[in-house]
Order: C-alpha cells, then structure tokens, then sequence
C-alpha cells in the first residue's frame, strides 16, 4: 500500500479500554521490533514525512490498541525518556511471550519468576526505552 493509500485509508477500531499513545524516536522501526517481540500486527499508519517521521502508527497487541509517533520537537512535541510506568502484557503462555521478547533483543529488568502472589512475572526495557511487564500464571 502507497502512503497516498493509506492516508485516505479508514481507520480501524481501537481495541481496549485504556490505550497508550507511545512517543518513541523511530515508530517505524519501534512496530516492526513490536512484532518481533510481542506479536504485534499494524493496522493503521500515517504517511512518513520526508524526513521518515510518522504522526501515527496503530498497532494490535494481545487484544489491545497501541499507537506509536515520532516525535515533531519543531511542534513542541521533543522526545523525552519513558519513565513512572510499565506497559503489562496479561497472558496465558506467560514462558512463550518471554522468550519471544528476549529473542527480539528486550533487556531484562526483572527476572521472570514465580512471584509471592502466585503469578509468573518479569519485566523488560524495549530498545526505545519503554518498560513493559509479562505476568500470568
């Protein structure tokens, strides 16, 4: 599909109640690693500017919405460093998804392990700076 395509291509459904909207330097580059580490599958994007930013990137991962952007610093939108959240990935394979984020390259923050409360849960830090946490049982 051409940029031209998609620009004038509907828009799919959000999926989720709550749905983070993530500023990351490289989108594009940051959904294809989404893929690779979480399953990801892209719906939606906005043509990239000449410069290879995109205002809008949306992505399904495990049942829910995520969109991605660049950041545009010359409309007061710089890129600034992830910090005081996690993004929780609630799954059934918790071992399964692990693996897969490993193996695209994550670094672990914590180990993945049974925890007191019964649950298997690790986190990860991605290559653009977001933590995000695998947990079930």
């Amino acid at each position: 599909m051409s940029d031209a395509d998609a620009a004038v291509q509907e828009a799919p459904a959000v999926l989720g109640g709550i749905v983070p909207y993530l500023m990351v330097g490289g989108a594009s580059k940051a959904a294809k690693f989404y893929e690779q580490a979480f399953a990801a599958r892209e719906v939606y994007r906005q043509p990239s500017d000449d410069q290879g930013r995109t205002m809008h990137i949306h992505l399904h991962i495990h049942g829910g919405s995520i969109m991605l952007c660049d950041p545009y610093p010359e409309y007061g939108q710089p890129l600034q460093r992830h910090q005081g959240f996690t993004l929780t990935l609630a799954v059934d394979d918790v071992d399964g998804w692990w693996a897969r984020a490993i193996g695209a390259g994550v670094d672990v923050v914590v180990p993945l392990e049974t925890m007191f409360w019964g649950d298997r849960y690790g986190e990860v830090r991605d290559p653009f700076g977001v933590k995000w946490a695998i947990v079930g049982k």
